[in-house]
């Protein structure tokens, strides 16, 4: 099996048994911390078995795990989110995923997220799609509360705010075309975006850090705080609008 193969037949087994998982939580275990500890434990377990057997001789840089500084000075690294979404997942929502991705020499070569909610799985095997630009922007945001940029970016915008879980779905989302942006910059981890951007490339999507720089990974440091993901098509004017707000912050 290569890389992507192996990537979405991991990504899928662990969303298979976290399914298994959520749906037999009782009423009392729902959002508790019990059952997000359960998911995260049960998934990591998992792929750690799944890449030990098929992949033994790369490195691994996952959010459940020790890190060993050992994937610094490796050619491939693993980079993996077991359960990302823990808290839509305890509460038995729909909106969270499990990320597998690949970082070889430099690059993001192969990834899939499943999102086993919703039945889906998305990798990079998948042809990129054929964007067309919207009348009106819809921008993915935090089920709480967007942050400030976020904000006045969709009031610079008149952008639909369209609140949703982890952030691993809402790159998807953009992926599936239920929204057309995800900014975000509240902070997050390599594993956070790892395998959605490089599956949102795969489709012919937007991605970058919000200053424009490009998002790179397999970092001694693997705090990645920003992103965009976004359709090619309103990639300019949004970069453009970004820019003007963060200019006017300073």
């Amino acid at each position: 099996m290569d890389d992507t193969g192996i990537a979405a037949s991991l990504a899928e087994g662990a969303g298979r048994l976290l399914r298994e998982v959520q749906k037999q939580a009782t009423q009392e275990e729902l959002g508790s911390a019990e059952l997000k500890d359960r998911g995260d434990r049960i998934s990591q377990d998992y792929l750690s078995r799944k890449l030990t057997e098929n992949r033994s001789g790369d490195a691994v840089l996952s959010e459940e795990a020790v890190d060993d500084a050992r994937r610094l000075d490796a050619s491939r690294v693993w980079i993996i989110d077991p359960l990302d979404g823990t808290r839509e997942f305890s509460e038995g929502r729909h909106d969270w995923a499990v990320h597998v991705a690949l970082w070889e020499s430099g690059e993001l070569t192969a990834a899939a997220v499943a999102l086993p909610g919703v039945d889906e799985l998305l990798s990079t095997g998948m042809t990129a799609a054929a964007w067309t630009r919207p009348d009106r922007i819809r921008l993915a945001v935090s089920r709480t509360r967007a942050t400030p940029l976020v904000s006045a970016l969709a009031d610079a915008l008149d952008a639909e705010l369209v609140p949703m879980g982890s952030a691993g779905y809402k790159t998807c989302a953009v992926i599936r075309g239920e929204v057309d942006a995800y900014v975000h910059t509240g902070g997050q981890y390599e594993w956070d975006s790892a395998a959605p951007v490089a599956v949102a490339r795969a489709a012919g999507l937007f991605t970058s850090r919000i200053d424009g720089s490009a998002l790179e990974y397999n970092n001694a440091d693997p705090y990645l705080p920003d992103l965009i993901v976004c359709n090619p098509l309103i990639a300019d004017d949004l970069r453009r609008v970004v820019d003007e707000l963060n200019e006017r912050a300073l």
